[in-house]
């Protein structure tokens, strides 16, 4: 394995977790140094990447696992979970009726979707990238949105008014950390690339809490426009210990995640949950 071709989203959790790959302060055990290449899209753009299994390792949502549980193995560490907050719905009304609205979603597959069809009452999903959808609210396009990333922080600066909190409404009802975004590597690789891999993504998490201040300004060069205090708080939130390693609290989550989805009529099965660890 010479070169590798990783994927992540301009989000500023997945660029602080890359950023010592992405810049030679982390080696990958195998690959040459100019073979590691990177693919910046949202979050829903690596999705249908992993439904193609076109790259060796890829931040994916939770809500996507399921359908590229055959090709992707899921690695303990770069998971983005929520422990009593994530996704959340906003309006421009202090109390607004979305019900059989159109409401903005970041992406058919992502894991904010799949947590408004199992708490929300029915709506009219309307896809969009992550970055439209307070635009999309704030200009009368929508009724409501589901907001992911750094929006969950800002939206009062749209003029909106947060009507649902479903990693709160998660919590409530499970007691357990919310999985949004999880780190995959491909099975063709075998293990022991496998394993390459999963081990640099940790020592390059390690790299960057270690140095915040190079990581965080990495993370902040793909939203400049977002205020440095933001994308910092934004990045506490979602790297955190479970990021380092989900272990049971984490796997326990995701399969609460998969068990409400099958009840609730929007999974057929519950997809194996083959974690790596190293």
């Amino acid at each position: 394995m010479t070169r590798v071709t990783v994927g992540h989203s301009p989000d500023a959790d997945d660029a602080f977790m890359f950023y010592a790959l992405a810049h030679g302060n982390v080696a990958i055990e195998g690959v040459d140094p100019d073979g590691y290449a990177e693919v910046h899209a949202d979050i829903q753009a690596l999705n249908r990447r992993a439904f193609a299994g076109d790259l060796d390792m890829s931040q994916v949502s939770a809500g996507a696992y399921p359908y590229v549980a055959d090709q992707y193995r899921i690695t303990a560490c770069g998971s983005s979970m929520g422990l009593n907050y994530g996704p959340i719905v906003v309006a421009r009304g202090a109390e607004t009726d979305f019900r059989g609205a159109p409401v903005a979603i970041p992406g058919e597959h992502t894991t904010a979707y799949l947590l408004g069809r199992i708490f929300l009452p029915p709506f009219q999903p309307v896809e969009m990238a992550f970055a439209d959808v307070l635009p999309a609210v704030q200009d009368g396009s929508v009724t409501a949105g589901i907001v992911i990333h750094e929006g969950q922080l800002n939206y009062a600066d749209y003029g909106l008014t947060k009507q649902v909190d479903l990693g709160e409404r998660w919590f409530g009802s499970t007691g357990l950390p919310l999985p949004l975004g999880l780190n995959v590597v491909r099975r063709g690789l075998g293990e022991a690339r496998q394993r390459a891999l999963a081990s640099a993504l940790s020592a390059s998490i390690a790299w960057a809490e270690a140095h915040p201040e190079p990581a965080l300004a990495y993370a902040r060069s793909f939203a400049p426009e977002v205020d440095s205090d933001l994308t910092a708080a934004f990045t506490r939130m979602y790297v955190n210990d479970l990021t380092r390693d989900m272990g049971t609290q984490g796997a326990a989550g995701l399969q609460a995640l998969y068990r409400r989805a099958v009840e609730a009529g929007l999974l057929d099965r519950a997809p194996p949950l083959d974690i790596l660890r190293v």
